[in-house]
């Protein structure tokens, strides 16, 4: 395919995505399923276009004053892959499978138009309604923010000290570029360009023997903050696929009980795999059955409790552009009772002087720093440990990483401005 009729593809696939109101991964399958001709790199191609304009839907149509998947597609060309007017209008002749010409409007908004008196819920791309929440998180540094985790998102993995270490990993993925993170000891990134395939990574080597998993780096931090030590009792209350969990195990270096466990038992169904590949031997999975307690038997016994809990994944907003506007008010609230259960549920499995670690993928005060405030004062027993010491286990990137993230008397958050990962909150709560 031509890059013109990879244009018309986009705005093909973006109409589908408002008109029929659908998640954009399934737009762009269906996609694929009625065009088999287009190749793999198309597809790459496509879905990078589609993705980007997800990301700067709402800048991308104020820069041409229009709200046409046309017309956001053209934005997007000018503000994320910086392209200029004459350029956007070379691909778009008319011919067979390319866009129909620019108008003289377009034209001029492309050559005129900027973002310099755009609001911020337009500057940050991002539903308006959630403009008070988030001018609450950052004030006026709220546009930058939302626009940082409105770029795309590096692949990052984690490697796997049970099996292997990272400088000999680092050496043998470099032909997919690979560098180390700058937080995680663990760490390894892989940059995507705009049009960049998926490098595939389940079929590599080191990957196919349990010697790395993917997982930002923000979450691989999550897990070391929460200071899992060998011969401990721990407990993943909220594992799902179990990503925190094979973070865990390695920590742990095989050592001391793991127990993983959900709410939703579809959600731990890749574990098993994840555990065997990665050389797990001392985890216990614990799936829910019916409305029996899975943790029955566990009374304040727990050394550590790591709550990976759900919320409005605001932080992850990078890789799944589509879901922050497709989010609606409700759904926080829902979030919101969900985090004050696990964490009421996590209270009475730990020990005195255990933790219990409360993690979420979210920028929102409300289910970060006001969640933790509410959970103090039903349980005055636990105390918040204060970030400076949270952040001790990075050892010699521990001042530099606390000057990057926000922190507060509940947690630190991590966000993709400040610190180049996902927007994690970590607050570490100690039982007297």
């Amino acid at each position: 395919m031509t890059p013109a009729a990879r244009l018309s593809a986009a705005i093909e696939v973006i109409e589908a995505i408002d008109n029929q109101r659908i998640p954009a991964a399934k737009a762009l399958k269906e996609w694929g399923t009625a065009h088999r001709f287009a190749g793999s790199g198309d597809r790459a191609a496509i879905s990078g276009l589609v993705y980007d304009v997800l990301r700067r839907q709402a800048s991308s149509a104020w820069i041409m004053d229009d709200d046409t998947a046309r017309a956001r597609l053209f934005g997007m060309l000018k503000l994320e892959r910086g392209m200029n007017a004459d350029a956007i209008a070379s691909l778009c002749d008319g011919g067979r499978f390319a866009p129909e010409p620019l108008t003289d409007g377009e034209q001029q908004a492309l050559a005129s138009r900027s973002l310099q008196d755009a609001p911020a819920h337009v500057a940050g791309d991002y539903p308006e309604w959630l403009d008070v929440y988030l001018a609450e998180a950052f004030g006026e540094d709220r546009a930058a923010e939302a626009a940082a985790m409105a770029s795309r998102a590096p692949l990052d993995l984690r490697v796997n000290t049970l099996k292997a270490k990272r400088d000999k990993v680092l050496g043998s993925l470099q032909h997919l570029g690979v560098t180390a993170t700058p937080w995680s000891p663990l760490g390894l990134r892989i940059m995507l360009g705009a049009d960049a395939r998926n490098p595939g990574i389940q079929a590599e080597e080191e990957f196919i023997k349990g010697a790395v998993e993917v997982q930002d780096e923000g979450s691989q931090v999550a897990a070391l903050l929460s200071g899992a030590r060998p011969g401990e009792q721990v407990i993943d209350l909220c594992a799902g696929a179990g990503g925190k969990t094979l973070a865990l195990a390695a920590m742990m270096q095989g050592r001391g009980r793991l127990i993983a466990t959900d709410r939703d038992k579809r959600q731990l169904a890749p574990i098993h795999e994840r555990l065997s590949r990665a050389g797990v031997h001392n985890a216990e999975i614990r799936s829910p059955k019916g409305e029996a307690e899975p943790l029955s038997d566990i009374r304040a016994s727990a050394d550590l409790v790591l709550i990976d809990a759900p919320c409005t994944g605001t932080g992850t907003w990078r890789r799944n552009p589509d879901a922050k506007w497709r989010m609606r008010p409700g759904a926080l609230d829902i979030r919101l009772k969900d985090q004050a259960e696990v964490l009421d549920r996590a209270s009475a499995l730990v020990k005195p002087g255990g933790r219990v670690v409360y993690v979420t993928c979210s920028v929102l005060p409300q289910e970060n720093g006001e969640q933790i405030r509410k959970f103090i004062g039903r349980h005055p027993d636990f105390t918040v440990t204060p970030p400076a010491r949270t952040a001790s286990v990075l050892w010699d990137r521990a001042d530099d990483f606390l000057a990057a993230v926000y922190t507060s008397n509940e947690g630190v958050l991590m966000t993709p401005r400040r610190t180049g990962t996902d927007g994690f909150f970590v607050s570490i709560l100690v039982k007297r």
